[in-house]
């Protein structure tokens, strides 16, 4: 361990990297396994027993794991890791990155180190006191774009084959049910089924959950164009969207990855002649503000994307974005 302060202030890039490994074959950092085979089991468990949603556990493995080899480097033993050691590290990486990822690599260091005091590995938790950055947030960040673009965008699509109309159909229900990327790949055929003369999407949510909204008549037109031409409606324990393999775009049997959803809709955007930034985000936040604009109220467009809080729903509300010309040309000068 060094003891000079100066080495506190030497922090690597925030660049350490951790793989979407599933939870028995996540890597034990190497400061983990010096301090026993106790300790590295607790490390495994935190992932495996304590975190449950595959998204976050990604996310924490991440952090800590880059924040672990940070501590390794400059020789940190697990036990003299300190206050001042965690402060430092969330210090620097402050300069490097949003204060909202400064808060979330915080918060699983500190998660894991709970979980070690509680495993009695550790008699201490050395993030607990550690504040992180300051962030208020009135306005989300994802870059939206209007029903017009959203509408050029899904006519743009070509559907001669099931690629696009997969596509169309992953999209559509994406901006329609205002629903997570996250939620909508890990849909089974069976999540979309009839009540009554309507159909419904049965979205599988963050901690297990299960929501289930209407499915809008677009998203039904979409949804059953892409079933029949798979040929899968009847499958249905299946992956409602799948991956596909090849330039003969033939579909295969597993779920589509967020990562290839991602590149698709980019792809997508780019063909459209719209902006390359859009993201899977995009048409939650699209959606919401669309309904909103259509005169649809905040506490529905609540319970359609599955917020806990109103709050969070206005994030997505983008109606004040955009201030039109002849306010600008108020400025009479």
């Amino acid at each position: 361990m060094t003891d000079d302060p100066k080495d506190l202030e030497r922090l690597p890039p925030a660049s350490t990297a951790i793989t979407r490994a599933a939870p028995a074959e996540l890597p034990v950092p190497a400061l983990i396994g010096a301090a026993g085979p106790h300790a590295s089991r607790r490390f495994l468990e935190f992932f495996t027993v304590n975190i449950r949603n595959p998204n976050t556990r990604e996310a924490y493995a991440r952090a800590c794991a880059q924040f672990l080899t940070w501590c390794e480097e400059r020789r940190f033993q697990l036990d003299t890791i300190e206050p001042m050691v965690v402060a430092a590290y969330i210090e620097q990486l402050t300069k490097e990155r949003a204060p909202q990822t400064v808060k979330q690599h915080l918060a699983g260091i500190r998660m894991l180190f709970d979980w070690l005091v509680i495993g009695q590995v550790l008699p201490h938790n050395p993030a607990h006191a550690v504040r992180g950055p300051k962030y208020s947030m009135k306005t989300g960040k994802t870059p939206v774009i209007d029903a017009k673009e959203a509408r050029q965008l899904l006519d743009s699509i070509d559907t001669s084959h099931v690629v696009g109309l997969r596509d169309r159909a992953l999209i559509g229900t994406l901006v329609f049910s205002f629903a997570r990327v996250s939620a909508v790949v890990g849909m089974k055929v069976e999540d979309y089924y009839p009540q009554g003369k309507r159909w419904k999407l049965r979205l599988h949510e963050k901690g297990g959950k299960f929501h289930e909204v209407p499915a809008h008549h677009l998203a039904e037109e979409y949804l059953d164009a892409y079933l029949d031409a798979a040929g899968i409606r009847e499958d249905r324990k299946s992956a409602l969207f799948r991956s596909a393999q090849g330039r003969r775009r033939l579909l295969t049997n597993h779920a589509i990855e967020r990562e290839e959803v991602f590149k698709m809709i980019r792809r997508r955007a780019k063909d459209a002649g719209l902006s390359p930034n859009l993201c899977c985000h995009t048409f939650r936040a699209t959606g919401i503000t669309t309904y909103l604009q259509n005169g649809g109220g905040l506490e529905h467009a609540q319970k359609i994307a599955a917020h806990e809080s109103a709050r969070t729903t206005k994030l997505y509300d983008r109606r004040g974005d955009q201030v039109s010309l002849d306010e600008i040309e108020r400025i009479l000068i």
